[in-house]
């Protein structure tokens, strides 16, 4: 599977099957796919742009993905598979800017065991802020962490957003 979605013609290919939700011809993925991968609008590109894309979908990224069973392809409607679905797992996308998941929920953790802690041990103020207020702060930072770990994942899937991520 990572073999098959390491390249980011068809991880786009994915992408807009999945947006379109429908077959779609060949010459308007070619389009798509360029303009994507040239940043720029469909109006904008060259014939030899097209053409280019259209050659390299045709004879190298839509038979993978047909081998894979991951779509059906016939010359020239392309349409995802049941198969494709599969596929979910794997296409969650961190962008290269980001800490991961794991390890922003590891440091988190260590936070609330430092607090905890803390508690335990008579080390932090409970005059100001009761034990309850800091056991919800902790509580208040894992709820709210979580929330912006779902939005950012439904953001960041292929197919869920107009530009592939």
């Amino acid at each position: 599977m990572f073999d098959l979605l390491s390249n980011h013609r068809r991880r786009y290919v994915i992408h807009y099957c999945k947006q379109e939700e429908r077959p779609v011809e060949l010459g308007e993925l070619a389009e798509q796919v360029a303009a994507w991968e040239l940043d720029t609008e469909i109006e904008a590109l060259t014939s030899a742009e097209r053409k280019r894309i259209y050659t390299s979908l045709q004879q190298t990224h839509l038979p993978t993905l047909e081998r894979a069973g991951m779509v059906r392809f016939d010359d020239r409607t392309i349409e995802l598979t049941e198969e494709a679905s599969t596929l979910e797992i794997y296409l969650d996308i961190v962008p290269g800017d980001s800490v991961p998941w794991g390890l922003y929920y590891s440091g988190l953790s260590a936070i609330a065991t430092v607090v905890m802690a803390g508690l335990w041990l008579g080390l932090l103020p409970t005059e100001t802020v009761s034990a309850l207020g800091w056991s919800t702060l902790v509580v208040a930072l894992f709820v709210g962490s979580a929330a912006v770990h779902v939005v950012q994942n439904r953001r960041m899937r292929l197919g869920d957003v107009e530009r592939p991520p």
